[in-house]
């Protein structure tokens, strides 16, 4: 409000070189701006109807003119008497009784938790932030519909709700509607399946999801197979669509690789695609740093380099490695934590993986992920076919294994501790800049558990 006052007071000092200065005091410095509606229509007030009169009739082209340069040219005026004005802001006080409703109804669907100033920005991700932090500021007009991808646990979610966040907070008058693709097959399949005299249920069902201003569905990709949900989702889409209104989807897949007709594949792709991938180290070190942050608990740097050191595949398993760290050190009455109590809150975890993994195991697993055989892998072939996959041997055992260099050696042809030591440490450093190897090393630790 004060800046639009401010931009008000700008207009009358442009009107006061353009008009006499009787006609200024008479007339136009009477004048008092209400509100700037739809961002499109500057409400004013007159006193009196003769002030109306006077000004729509001698100084509404000049008035016009002043209020373009100040407020932008697509921005145009209305003029209110005060009868006029005591009946628009009756209309508004009810209006704002619906809207407080519908906008308490909307922020609910969201966590509070999840907001773009939560989420921690890296080259992984920051496409993808700045096409939902766009469409936040302005639905359905750009990037419509906006289809984000990505595997589990890197903030599809997180995203989702912080558009939702800042949509009910900075345009309350936009009904907004987020529902996981699970609960929208299941409430249309219910609305199929009532027979108790209500045949309007499946109309119900179309209203609550076509007579919003944002549409926002989370994992789409549950929808396959289930034609006739395919068949109501489409039209649904192309209903919101044609009306210009916002939508996003979510997806752990592609649009082209999820089991649904074309024509729906083509709808999914016509706005804007982006992928969120696995974040690289720096990123991880960050989002570990913003979660200890917001929970109010102090780590060592070391502890936060131990933990995004991990090779994860998505950044819930990381945060619960945080958390196990966070719930160690508070049962010892801590409000910090040190890599001394990180590795006893892992110490029973490490003795497990030890006591059930052998370096033959690992080995094993690692020739069977890369289709080679134990003799190749451990001998003296130099083809990268070969190499790669030995170095990945060597890192894995010696991350998962507690012991030395030159036993690890020995296991790979009698290699001395230092060609192993290389081999494990570019692998580790692979890790950090490399999704595609960060992904792989964390298959091959689930495959070796």
């Amino acid at each position: 409000m004060q800046e639009l006052q401010e931009l008000w007071q700008k207009v009358l000092m442009k009107m006061q070189n353009l008009v006499s200065a009787i006609t200024y005091d008479l007339w136009i410095s009477k004048l008092e701006v209400l509100e700037l509606k739809n961002g499109e229509t500057l409400l004013l007030y007159a006193p009196t109807a003769s002030t109306k009169t006077q000004i729509m009739k001698n100084n509404s082209k000049q008035l016009l003119e002043c209020i373009h340069d100040c407020f932008g040219e697509y921005v145009n005026f209305e003029l209110l008497d005060k009868e006029e004005k005591e009946k628009y802001m009756s209309e508004v006080a009810s209006d704002n009784v619906v809207a407080t409703e519908t906008n308490h109804q909307d922020r609910d669907q969201f966590n509070e938790k999840y907001t773009f100033d939560n989420f921690v920005v890296g080259k992984s991700n920051q496409f993808c932030y700045a096409a939902a932090h766009a469409v936040a500021k302005n639905p359905g007009e750009k990037f419509n519909p906006l289809f984000i991808h990505s595997g589990v646990g890197l903030g599809k979610t997180h995203l989702m709700h912080a558009i939702g966040n800042y949509i009910t907070q900075y345009s309350p008058h936009l009904k907004v509607k987020y529902v996981t693709c699970e609960k929208f097959v299941n409430e249309y399949i219910e609305s199929l399946g009532v027979k108790s005299g209500k045949d309007n249920v499946v109309s119900e069902f179309r209203e609550k999801y076509r007579n919003v201003d944002v549409l926002m569905i989370d994992d789409i990709q549950f929808i396959a197979k289930k034609d006739a949900t395919i068949e109501e989702f489409f039209h649904t889409f192309n209903d919101l669509y044609q009306n210009k209104k916002q939508i996003i989807i979510t997806s752990d897949r592609k649009p082209q690789e999820i089991d649904v007709e074309d024509r729906l594949k083509t709808r999914f792709s016509c706005g804007l695609i982006q992928d969120m991938q696995i974040p690289e180290f720096e990123t991880r070190m960050a989002i570990l740093k913003k979660k200890a942050q917001l929970e109010k608990f102090y780590l060592d740097d070391d502890v936060i380099n131990f933990i995004a050191e991990k090779p994860f595949t998505n950044i819930r398993e990381m945060e619960g490695m945080l958390s196990k760290v966070f719930f160690f050190a508070t049962l010892m009455g801590k409000k910090s934590a040190t890599m001394d109590d990180a590795r006893e809150a892992f110490k029973e975890d490490m003795t497990q993986s030890s006591e059930k993994t052998t370096p033959e195991h690992i080995i094993s697993t690692v020739c069977s992920y890369f289709g080679i055989s134990q003799m190749e892998i451990t001998g003296k072939k130099k083809n990268k076919e070969v190499v790669e996959p030995r170095m990945i041997a060597i890192y894995l055992i010696d991350d998962t294994l507690d012991i030395p260099l030159v036993t690890i050696g020995k296991l790979f042809g009698g290699r001395d501790h230092t060609t192993i030591m290389h081999a494990r440490d570019k692998i580790g450093e692979q890790i950090k800049r490399d999704n595609k190897m960060a992904a792989m090393i964390a298959d091959l630790k689930a495959k070796i558990k």
